[in-house]
């Protein structure tokens, strides 16, 4: 769907800076953005005016500099400068720009001539490295993008509470906003498995929430990371230009759905999947779970990273609040999805063929529930790999995890048992100040990336916020305006 790609008849892995030279001259496209990462998980933008041949060769040959101090906190005034270098294979046709345009995402570079070490795409690229060095394996990942839309309510056809999941129109009111989106982000080089309108769905203050998701196909974790930034960033802008309002915020109002950023994983050798032997899950998964759930209470200083946060992370609301895991269950930390284990070709079976052609195919993922659109995507990703890395060094890994398995609902079962997720940002960064030794391994995220972030989440003071929400001693809409846009 990418259309540089179908132009040149070239998977984008291949682009030079070349092709790209033929395909912006031949299409007589006049813009080219640079596009890049900060510290607030937004895509930042650099306008090149291409007014000669010769000034775009040299801005595909040598990037350009930009103010670091401007876009990570952590840096320095005194010596900010940072080199922005384009990554041929992610450029891609603005379909939002009024002058043709092409964005390239970049990395970005030291005046030393080396890569940034705490820019979130080298942070990724450090942690997918530990996770081989520890493993030996891959990892495959893929995110499921819950979010809210926001209009004027329509009161024709209106859906009931909590009965949003999998509706059609009219019932629904914007599927075709989101399958415009789909299209969009396909062009733009996203990789989507599917769309669909999801359980929340009702109507305050004369307007109307309706909950949507996106789910993308597993990709390497760099590839994951930028579907997900591409895919935010597309919503907003179609949002904004049909007048319309996304929320990536994890809760709205208390008694309905929260949005959440779920992952799913598996790691492979070779281009198999290792977490599944003989239709089971093996030692591999148990050890990847063991370390994602001993290391659960300081993923949320990555994953949930405001005081709305732990609001979604509460009893009843089909959200984690206790550190286990369980087969096909939506209330525990982890989850194991139904999977495609069988030798069984149910398609075949359902409309009485023979197929010949059936080959059956393994396909087993682990899904970590925690996270939430809060997140900077770049730093859940790594720290989800650095916490399966820890799980393989764990002598008691398997015994570990086993221990954690649950069937039914963990705030009914083993309750004193279980422990809970972090209640508040506060309790968070006391986790991640604990544990930040096994963050900051190979320096993935180096030390002043750690302390920027506790900081902030120190900062919101929230210890007692889900108490005084739940006790009407806070107004609960100022708090989700101010929050409704956050990353």
């Amino acid at each position: 769907m990418n259309r540089i790609a179908n132009y040149l008849q070239k998977e984008p892995v291949l682009f030079t800076a070349k092709d790209l030279e033929k395909f912006i001259v031949e299409n007589n496209i006049e813009f080219l953005n640079f596009r890049y990462i900060a510290d607030d998980g937004h895509l930042k933008t650099l306008n090149f005016y291409l007014h000669s041949r010769e000034y775009l060769r040299k801005i595909l040959t040598y990037g350009e500099r930009i103010d670091g101090s401007s876009i990570f906190k952590y840096i320095d005034s005194t010596s900010s400068d940072l080199y922005v270098i384009p990554i041929y294979h992610t450029a891609f046709v603005n379909p939002f720009s009024e002058i043709p345009a092409v964005d390239i995402i970049c990395t970005l570079y030291d005046k030393n001539y080396e890569p940034l070490k705490s820019s979130p795409d080298q942070i990724i690229k450090k942690a997918k490295y530990h996770l081989k060095k520890i493993t030996g394996y891959d990892i495959k990942i893929l995110g499921e993008l819950e979010f809210y839309i926001v209009a004027p309510r329509i009161e024709k056809y209106e859906i009931v509470n909590k009965k949003g999941y999998h509706e059609t129109s009219p019932f629904i009111k914007f599927n075709e906003f989101r399958k415009k989106a789909m299209k969009l982000i396909c062009e733009c080089g996203g990789k989507i498995k599917y769309g669909h309108s999801e359980v929340g769905c009702f109507v305050y203050d004369n307007k109307l929430y309706e909950q949507h998701e996106i789910e993308f196909l597993p990709e390497y974790a760099e590839v994951a990371a930028l579907n997900l930034i591409i895919s935010k960033w597309i919503l907003r802008e179609l949002a904004f230009r049909e007048n319309i309002i996304i929320s990536f915020a994890p809760k709205i109002t208390i008694d309905k759905a929260g949005s959440g950023l779920h992952f799913h994983f598996y790691l492979e050798e070779n281009g198999k999947n290792v977490i599944i032997s003989n239709n089971e899950l093996n030692d591999n998964a148990k050890k990847a779970i063991a370390g994602i759930l001993y290391n659960a209470d300081a993923l949320c200083a990555f994953g949930n990273t405001i005081p709305l946060s732990y609001l979604r992370l509460m009893p009843d609301q089909e959200a984690p609040t206790r550190i286990c895991w369980g087969e096909s269950n939506r209330t525990a930390l982890i989850r194991i999805p139904l999977g495609w284990c069988s030798s069984k070709d149910m398609v075949a079976e359902v409309n009485g063929i023979n197929n010949q052609d059936f080959i059956p195919s393994i396909h087993q993922t682990i899904e970590y529930r925690g996270a939430d659109g809060t997140s900077d995507i770049y730093h859940i990703i790594s720290a989800i790999m650095i916490a399966i890395a820890y799980g393989f060094t764990m002598q008691n890994a398997i015994e570990f995890a086993n221990s954690l398995y649950i069937k039914g609902n963990p705030d009914t079962i083993r309750n004193t048992e279980l422990i809970s997720l972090p209640y508040s940002c506060y309790e968070a960064a006391i986790a991640l100040e604990k544990k930040r030794k096994i963050f900051e391994v190979d320096n993935i995220f180096p030390e002043g990336l750690i302390n920027s972030i506790i900081t902030k989440l120190k900062s919101y003071n929230d210890q007692n916020f889900r108490k005084m929400i739940l006790n009407n001693e806070i107004n609960l809409s100022s708090i989700v305006e101010e929050f409704l846009h956050y990353n």
